[in-house]
């Protein structure tokens, strides 16, 4: 295979190789606390502005569970919309919005992206696969993204 220099993954095919760049890498740290306080102020308005649909299904059996795993839901959520806006350059500004951008778990627990109109037509024109990893602790929740690029036929770049 040629020496592209940027290839994280790569599948040979008979005419070709398909080759998988990193796009964008996002990162965000919240404080657990200036989330709750968010929350305490706009018990309503706070979750639906940020979450989407499914997320806020979620998230509303957690918070009346236990008002901690709320937090940390909305927290982990928040850094997670935050990272995946920055990975893919636009901040939160069209079509990037909050509910836009969900983070949802796959049945054996692990987290992915699905995202909805227009923010998904626009990603799907620019970009591949995105990746995302949450964690929290007592006082703050982190979420990093990594977007692939589309792939690319090396052999017709070349």
């Amino acid at each position: 295979m040629p020496n592209v220099g940027y290839c994280c993954r790569r599948v040979n095919l008979n005419w070709g190789w398909l080759v998988s760049a990193i796009a964008g890498i996002g990162t965000d740290l919240v404080k657990m606390e200036r989330i709750d306080q968010a929350w305490r102020r706009h018990p309503e308005r706070f979750p639906e502005k940020i979450l989407g649909p499914d997320e806020l299904r979620v998230f509303k059996a957690r918070a009346a569970r236990d008002r901690g795993r709320g937090v940390r839901y909305l927290a982990t959520r928040f850094a997670a919309k935050e990272a995946f806006s920055k990975a893919i350059g636009l901040g939160m500004r069209m079509p990037m919005w909050w509910t836009r951008m969900q983070t949802v778990n796959a049945p054996g627990g692990r987290p992915h992206i699905a995202l909805a109109s227009p923010l998904a037509e626009w990603y799907a024109e620019r970009f591949g696969a995105a990746h995302v990893s949450l964690t929290d602790e007592s006082e703050y929740a982190a979420a990093y993204v990594v977007v692939e690029s589309s792939q690319l036929n090396v052999r017709e770049t070349l």
